[in-house]
């Protein structure tokens, strides 16, 4: 009798263990097929120097606190460094719309031909601006990162600046771009009031920019940044209520003009002593860093922490009002702002970080993230592409044409020997630095002025020992002048540059 209750319970356990089996296979099976989750958290116009978080190192690779790193206040940012990696030598475009396209597509604007910001009512070539120019931006044609992922079944979500094409083009719409969803995007690229009783634009402000898609904030007391982080919210959570990955373009109009100040937070700054528009642009700075706490609080309520990566940068140089002295201003200690060939016109934050970092957990295992690490080589919006492909398993990418390299040795704090060191900006147009081409090879940097009134004029600069741009070495090392503008013109021909002209003439470079 005592045999078979033996035999029996024996079988029953039996029975127990094979059903733990089975579900414990069947969830590793759905694991080790899991697509991540992918947020790409980007800000207008906020550059190096415009948070609480040091991403200037010393020459032992330190952060180091600069006095606008003390003005600003960004604590989810300073969160979302200390358990991810920050870069330090992350490069954009200059300006918004040649950045934006390059995130979406991979490519350099030099080959894209985005190499200005896009005005939506006509061509903004500007003087000597190239005429074919791509001034319509992204088509339904276009091979761009949430088509390829749309592909793969993500959900794919863009909220906020879209800024991919002018009025009555393809590009105006991002769901011609392989959007599954697109809230308040279209070809403007600021918007008209970020007040909700002015409609966003609708009701008050400027209405030739006013943002679509938010009528039912009109009226209301919601800055525009809430409005936006509400409803990326509410489109995760229907994107996991139909059991699907998502990929959430947050493209937030902050913190681009009109500087309206974000009265959550004024009275963080109002005893500063700085001007009240230098005030006002910290609020929407403070308002950007409480967007980015409330998503990442959303996806951990979900449950979707462990299974989320999230990647924080601007998309050019900062555009902060405050007062410009010897070309050093709102990204000071370094040289320059948005617009500009100088670093401070193309160097912006850039963080990545799991949601919920667990290095056991599978999506983790496969794309590890150092935690609070400050990475020193060079990376830049080129990479997005790559990086987020492997991430989420497309492997037909060399059927694409890039210019990014992978990341993902560089977020373990190595240093990705494939790739080249090399960061081109194109400016063929006017604006803050007007017809220029800046080339960063390493330690290396090289501005070279298209000059329509005058010879052509160089300046180079030694990163690594002039980090900050105060000395034009151009003509003490004309050795080092002619190997980087070989690299400089080899890129431009690689890459099929558009130049400027002048009277049907192509100003074309010219080697020392």
């Amino acid at each position: 009798m005592k045999s078979k209750i033996r035999l029996k319970l024996n079988f029953l356990v039996f029975i127990f263990l094979s059903a733990m089996c089975a579900t414990s296979c069947d969830d590793v099976s759905k694991e080790s097929t899991l697509l991540p989750n992918i947020i790409v958290f980007l800000v207008d116009d906020m550059g190096l120097m415009d948070t609480s978080v040091p991403f200037l190192t010393d020459t032992n690779g330190n952060p180091v606190k600069h006095p606008l790193n003390d003005y600003y206040k960004t604590p989810n940012m300073e969160m979302l460094a200390k358990q991810g990696i920050r870069f330090t030598n992350f490069y954009a475009h200059s300006v918004c719309s040649p950045t934006r396209t390059s995130i979406l597509t991979g490519q350099n604007s030099a080959r894209h031909k985005v190499t200005n910001w896009i005005k939506s009512e006509e061509n903004n070539r500007t003087k000597f601006g190239p005429k074919d120019w791509n001034w319509k931006g992204l088509t339904k044609e276009s091979v761009t990162l949430p088509r390829i992922l749309q592909q793969e079944g993500y959900r794919t979500i863009h909220v906020g600046k879209a800024h991919f094409g002018p009025y009555n083009s393809e590009g105006e719409d991002p769901l011609n771009l392989g959007f599954d969803i697109n809230i308040a995007g279209s070809s403007i690229g600021q918007p008209g009031s970020y007040f909700g009783t002015d409609g966003f634009g609708h009701l008050g402000g400027n209405k030739s920019r006013a943002v679509d898609g938010l009528e039912k904030y009109h009226g209301k007391n919601i800055f525009l940044t809430e409005a936006l982080t509400l409803e990326a919210n509410l489109a995760i959570s229907k994107a996991k209520e139909e059991g699907k990955p998502f990929f959430l373009n947050m493209a937030h109009y902050a913190v681009h003009t009109p500087f309206q100040v974000d009265s959550r937070f004024i009275n963080h700054y109002n005893t500063s002593g700085k001007s009240q528009k230098a005030q006002t642009y910290a609020t929407l700075i403070e308002g950007i860093d409480k967007s980015l706490g409330d998503i990442i609080e959303h996806v951990k309520d979900l449950g979707l922490g462990e299974n989320t990566l999230i990647l924080f940068l601007g998309d050019n140089g900062s555009d902060a009002p405050l007062p410009i002295i010897d070309n050093y201003s709102s990204s000071s200690p370094i040289k320059g702002k948005k617009g500009s060939h100088y670093e401070g016109g193309m160097r912006i934050p850039f963080i990545a970080s799991w949601i919920s970092p667990n290095d056991k957990a599978t999506c983790q295992i496969k794309t590890p993230i150092k935690h609070n690490t400050i990475q020193p080589q060079l990376g830049s919006i080129l990479d997005i592409f790559p990086t987020l492909s492997r991430v989420a398993n497309v492997n037909n990418t060399e059927e694409f044409i890039l210019d990014g390299f992978l990341l993902q040795d560089q977020f373990k704090g190595k240093e990705n020997l494939k790739r080249d060191e090399l960061f081109l900006n194109h400016f063929p147009h006017s604006h803050r630095s007007s017809y220029f081409t800046s080339l960063v090879k390493s330690d290396w940097k090289i501005i070279y002025h298209y000059q329509v009134d005058s010879l052509p004029n160089y300046q180079l600069f030694n990163l690594k020992e002039d980090p900050f741009e105060a000395n034009d070495v151009s003509d003490k090392n004309p050795e080092q002048l002619k190997i980087m503008m070989n690299v400089l013109a080899g890129e431009m021909k690689n890459k099929k540059a558009l130049y400027p002209e002048k009277e049907r003439q192509k100003l074309e470079l010219i080697i020392p």
